[in-house]
């Protein structure tokens, strides 16, 4: 059974051979740990000796290198304990962005758009860290404070346990303190989070329609806005902090009153009138031990806090996490048959934009759709995404496409929009998987361009590939389209900006690297629509399906089309 992205148990049980490590190397140190207040009291002892001359100066030498070498015991297995705690929080934090990221690739149109782009940023970054973080905090203090709490309160019981039991029961009422805070905290902590999210889609608004603003004269109105929401992150941040460490000291000064019983008491005990007998190494290992029992008592109160914020970071996240079709190569290599019947679309309650479309492709055949501007020949082309609900019938050999898991691994697609990143001209190529973007520059007829740039495939594309021009943006998409080549390949307006013999050779290049998926392109460009195996012709809200020849005979408008092409007529007419 798959694992599940969305249960935290899913995370630990791919980290468990790390997990064991730090158990191993955790209880090492923390019993170690139980060493620095025995040695702390025999040192005492030992002074003592001396000023009575009970001891020889050899004999601290003795307990003083003895306590350093534990020491450096102990902190070497602290060191490794950390390592490990920290690997297996890079790890959590790695897997859990790629599923996180997975989720939002395969989210459709509907359900991107119920969230700003800022909110989806912030819980793929703020959350997934401030959720590791939280259990890194857990799994670091498990050990450095619930083992050595244990350790410590053991110490202690075999000293005294009356005094033991009177005076560390302080340490729970602070525990009890900080479950009464734990809404206060949660509650600001949950605030400061969506402010954050609110000026996230702010900045982003207001960088994004910088223009738009300045050119309808709003722009200061759009600046008090900014400033609003930026003032307001700032006063629920600074409440959300402020109330985490003030809640500090309280917790400390409750876990440390009973030292006062431990002054009277003790002090009775090493005199001869307690209810044990102790002497001064006695006195000072016990008030050692329960000091920093305190302390780290103290500490789990505050840690008790971070896991509270790390639980609302979980909440938020938790529903992004969900499980995806994995890109398998059997699926991505596999050929199709394809085979559309009655495909009809509209939108809402608007006229179809077009109506009972059919026709079957096979593997290797390139098929031209074309049609007048606004007949819907880019909305034709994202039905094959999946994303929109179609009426009829869309078979992937023989199996509905609505109805594929992995439906998207089988479509490639490319938009008549590049969408490039701010990153190199490899990168935008490989989008993260690795491997030689030569060949797909080349079937682009953009190898020679991008060899003369100064600093070849790793020159950076800038922000959405302002460095290059248009026809240069088409290419390098498709380059991208080509390099993640699936069975069935969308392709609207491929050969945008590029000149005929440009287009020529791309045609030619595509069948040489494609020559098992089924491509559809969409163009409103006929120069090589004769070379195509079938158009798809839209028109008046129906659709005409033959070769180029077949069409040029038996559909008036096709026809008119190519003709006025041919003669340098205006393309979008």
């Amino acid at each position: 059974m798959k694992d599940d992205p969305g249960k935290l148990k899913t995370y630990l049980k791919h980290e468990r051979g790390v997990l064991v490590l730090i158990t191993i190397t955790g209880i090492l140190y923390n019993i170690g740990m139980s060493a620095g207040p025995w040695f702390e009291g025999k040192m005492a002892q030992t002074l003592v000796d001396l000023m009575y001359g009970n001891a020889v100066y050899e004999d601290m030498a003795r307990v003083v290198v003895f306590y350093i070498i534990t020491i450096a015991v102990v902190q070497g297995s602290r060191a490794l304990k950390r390592f490990y705690v920290r690997r297996f929080a890079n790890n959590m934090n790695r897997e859990m962005k790629e599923n996180l990221y997975r989720t939002v690739l395969f989210q459709n149109k509907d359900e991107m758009e119920k969230e700003s782009s800022g909110s989806i940023m912030t819980k793929a970054i703020a959350d997934v860290d401030a959720m590791v973080e939280g259990v890194r905090k857990v799994t670091t203090e498990i050990f450095d404070t619930g083992v050595v709490m244990i350790v410590y309160a053991c110490m202690l019981m075999g000293y005294d346990p009356l005094l033991t039991i009177v005076s560390c029961a302080f340490v729970p009422l602070a525990y009890f303190c900080a479950s009464k805070l734990k809404v206060f905290v949660t509650r600001t902590s949950a605030e400061a989070k969506r402010s954050r999210e609110r000026l996230s889609s702010a900045a982003l608004d207001r960088t994004g329609n910088a223009v738009t603003y300045r050119i309808h004269g709003v722009e200061s109105v759009q600046n008090e806005r900014y400033e609003a929401h930026l003032q307001d992150y700032e006063d629920k941040e600074a409440k959300a902090n402020i109330i985490a460490a003030s809640s500090q000291p309280v917790y400390q000064i409750i876990s440390m009153l009973g030292i006062s019983f431990i002054l009277y008491y003790g002090v009775r005990n090493v005199l001869g009138t307690g209810r044990v007998s102790w002497d001064i190494a006695a006195f000072t290992t016990y008030l050692a031990c329960f000091t920093k029992l305190s302390g780290k008592a103290s500490k789990g109160a505050k840690l008790f806090n971070a896991q509270q914020k790390a639980k609302v970071s979980w909440e938020r996240i938790q529903p992004l996490l969900k499980e995806v079709p994995e890109d398998h190569a059997e699926v991505m290599q596999k050929e199709i048959h394809l085979q559309v019947k009655d495909l009809s679309f509209h939108y809402g309650n608007e006229p179809y934009l077009f109506k009972d479309v059919s026709f079957a492709a096979e593997p290797g055949e390139i098929i031209g759709i074309t049609g007048k501007v606004a007949c819907g020949k880019s909305t034709f082309g994202r039905m094959f995404l999946n994303e929109e609900d179609y009426e009829g019938s869309v078979l992937i050999n023989g199996q509905e496409l609505k109805n594929l898991p992995d439906a998207r691994r089988i479509c490639g697609y490319l938009g008549h929009q590049p969408e490039l990143f701010s990153a190199s001209i490899r990168e935008n190529i490989q989008a993260g998987k690795d491997g030689d973007v030569g060949p797909v520059l080349s079937a682009v007829c953009l190898e020679e361009e991008v060899k003369a740039l100064p600093e070849g495939v790793e020159t950076q594309a800038g922000e959405e590939g302002a460095r290059f021009s248009g026809g240069q943006q088409a290419r390098l998409a498709l380059a991208r389209t080509l390099y993640h080549q699936r069975p069935l390949l969308v392709l609207d307006d491929p050969f945008s900006s590029v000149d005929v013999k440009t287009e020529e050779r791309i045609m030619h290049n595509l069948r040489t690297m494609c020559p098992g998926s089924v491509i559809l392109l969409i163009s409103h460009r006929l120069a090589m629509f004769p070379e195509m195996d079938h158009v798809l012709y839209l028109h008046d809200g129906s659709a005409s399906f033959g070769t180029h020849e077949e069409l040029m005979k038996t559909q008036p408008g096709y026809r008119q089309l190519v003709e006025l092409q041919e003669k340098g007529g205006d393309l979008d007419a």
